[in-house]
């Protein structure tokens, strides 16, 4: 049984190349400094020893026959000064996954600035819904799955093969300290999927054109007999595709585009045209328009996939959103409490839209940690203000970032406040809170736990 030990194991990519890792028979080590729930549950339900911390003594109680390196390890690491000193092998995660994993399969990639790990669980419920039993890797837990990653499995129709459908959430993020490319150019996608392209990872872009020439990278991968499905009200992925395509394309979601948004009912169920032709209607209780595009593109790659459409919006009536993704914490009394990962300001005010749309003109606090790499830069923090006007009140958690969040925030006036003491700031939201409101929860980290201690101060007042 050959042995891999992964080098920043509880990310969610590098967590769910471990369960896959193991699925197909390896033996399966890893280390990293943090660990939080999906990854950590997922990685002791799977009994995976996790090291902790990046020194090189686990190299002796793990001599593995490769180490698969995270693109958190850094040069500097003493693991990683190790790994090269004494000459072992070494390979990346998307490289490791591409030639172990993806190699000979149908993949489907779904990639974008925001939406990537909703859509990639929408798609493969779809996929698995048709019968299709796809295998997956995906940046979360998809709740119909209860897994983030899994082999492709047997299909119904043919007991005697495994599925060739593979799909990944397909991240623009450098791939590794010795490999700086897109995570995504390593998976060579069959169907494509281009949600939307924004700034966004100021730590290793420079701009929205680094990140483009990225994307066209992606696309030059894509097969001439494969297919593109491209957001149409984005003019960055136009522009990409205008630098080159080899692939037939078809849009969504624009005024010109081949897929579209009919009505909406006031239930959030809304129609599905196809060149102007109603085919399809999906009755679900997500929220949003981001999330109805995000079907829309699913649509698309499955039928591309051999999904008949009308199948597809049965599936997408049967979704469960994945955590973290206005995920329920907790009511107590009468107060809601979401989690939800978004942490840009475009995922920001989406998200909000949505919450909107569902509770009507009851209260919305908005709290949110800026703890994303593009964050703590600052890098958009002037489009913050916008994103956050539709909640009543907001509260930023200012520890840890060096620019000056009450500047930031102030256009929104005295409805937004900063707080960079964690007790403090957890107690003053709790002290603000009334029955009716809705406090909805936004970060890309483990925010020290807020939900449960928050949860905790409204029982107790």
């Amino acid at each position: 049984m050959k042995h891999i030990h992964i080098i920043g194991i509880g990310g969610t990519f590098m967590g769910g190349l471990a369960a896959i890792a193991r699925e197909a028979g390896f033996r399966v080590t890893g280390c990293d400094a943090k660990m939080y729930p999906p990854m950590s549950t997922q990685l002791e339900a799977l009994g995976i020893d996790v090291y902790e911390g990046f020194d090189a003594g686990q190299l002796a109680q793990f001599p593995a026959d490769v180490y698969v390196i995270g693109n958190v390890a850094k040069r500097g690491m003493e693991v990683v000064e190790a790994v090269l000193n004494r000459g072992l092998p070494y390979v990346s995660g998307p490289q490791w996954l591409a030639e172990n994993v993806l190699q000979g399969r149908w993949v489907l990639g779904v990639a974008g600035t925001h939406g990537k790990t909703t859509t990639s669980s929408m798609l493969a419920w779809v996929l698995e819904y048709a019968g299709l039993a796809p295998g997956f890797l995906i940046g979360g837990v998809p709740q119909n799955f209860s897994v983030s990653a899994r082999l492709p499995q047997t299909p119904r129709q043919d007991a005697h093969s495994q599925s060739p459908f593979f799909v990944i959430e397909a991240d623009e993020y450098d791939t590794a300290f010795f490999d700086k490319r897109s995570k995504f150019v390593h998976y060579r996608p069959r169907t494509a999927i281009l949600n939307n392209l924004e700034f966004d990872h100021a730590d290793i872009f420079a701009d929205l054109a680094a990140i483009q020439t990225q994307f066209h990278h992606l696309v030059r991968t894509v097969p001439s007999d494969g297919l593109i499905v491209a957001n149409g009200t984005q003019a960055a992925i136009s522009d990409t595709l205008a630098k080159g395509c080899w692939t037939p394309a078809e849009t969504f979601g624009g005024s010109e585009a081949r897929w579209q948004i009919g009505s909406v009912a006031d239930d959030g169920s809304f129609d599905v045209l196809l060149d102007g032709e109603t085919v399809g209607r999906i009755a679900w209780d997500l929220t949003g328009a981001h999330n109805r595009l995000n079907a829309l593109a699913v649509i698309a790659a499955a039928r591309h996939a051999g999904v008949a459409v009308q199948t597809a919006c049965e599936a997408l009536g049967a979704f469960k959103n994945v955590k973290r993704r206005m995920e329920v914490k907790g009511c107590i009394r009468n107060i809601t409490v979401y989690d939800d990962f978004a942490h840009h300001p475009t995922a920001i005010a989406a998200t909000l839209e949505g919450l909107r749309q569902k509770v009507g003109s009851s209260r919305i606090l908005a709290v949110f940690e800026p703890c994303s790499n593009t964050m703590k830069l600052g890098a958009v923090k002037a489009a913050l203000p916008d994103s956050l006007r539709a909640a009543d009140l907001v509260f930023c958690y200012s520890g840890g970032v060096d620019w000056d969040t009450a500047a930031a925030l102030a256009p929104l006036g005295e409805k937004a406040c900063t707080e960079q003491d964690f007790d403090a700031f957890a107690a003053r939201i709790a002290a603000a809170a009334q029955p009716g409101d809705h406090i909805l929860i936004m970060s890309n980290g483990s925010f020290n736990g807020i939900h449960d201690k928050l949860l905790a101060a409204l029982e107790r007042t």
